[in-house]
């Protein structure tokens, strides 16, 4: 399986809501980085602790959080996607914002997630 294969079964999963799937798209050792000075910050590391990371997302934003992939290259077991996020607050927040995702794939599974936003001062104030 090709890291962009990889990283599209982790797409499917997180399209899908399979928590489950997800998890298992994901090393024992996984880290998720997430950029900025905000209540989100920070490294996660392991499977349970990236998907209790994506659950933050979804309760924080009252379930509105959606991400879409626009594209998605690799080189070697890295691959880059250009993404599209968004989000809405409780009294009237809204984020809307692109920004590349990139992974690190170990075998049949995603070692190591960087997430880079066209602008982190906007993104700290949305997520406080």
């Amino acid at each position: 399986m090709s890291a962009i294969d990889v990283v599209g079964r982790y797409g499917a999963a997180v399209a899908a809501g399979d928590m489950a799937a997800l998890a298992a798209s994901l090393t024992d050792d996984v880290v998720w980085h997430q950029p900025g000075t905000n209540q989100l910050s920070g490294d996660h590391v392991g499977p349970e602790a990236v998907v209790a990371h994506l659950g933050r997302f979804m309760e924080l934003s009252g379930g509105t959080f959606t991400l879409e992939t626009e594209s998605a290259t690799e080189s070697g077991n890295l691959v880059a996607t250009t993404v599209r996020f968004a989000a809405r607050r409780d009294g009237g927040a809204d984020l809307d914002q692109h920004g590349v995702d990139v992974f690190r794939v170990e075998g049949d599974r995603i070692a190591e997630i960087w997430l880079i936003g066209e602008n982190q001062a906007v993104e700290d104030q949305f997520w406080g």
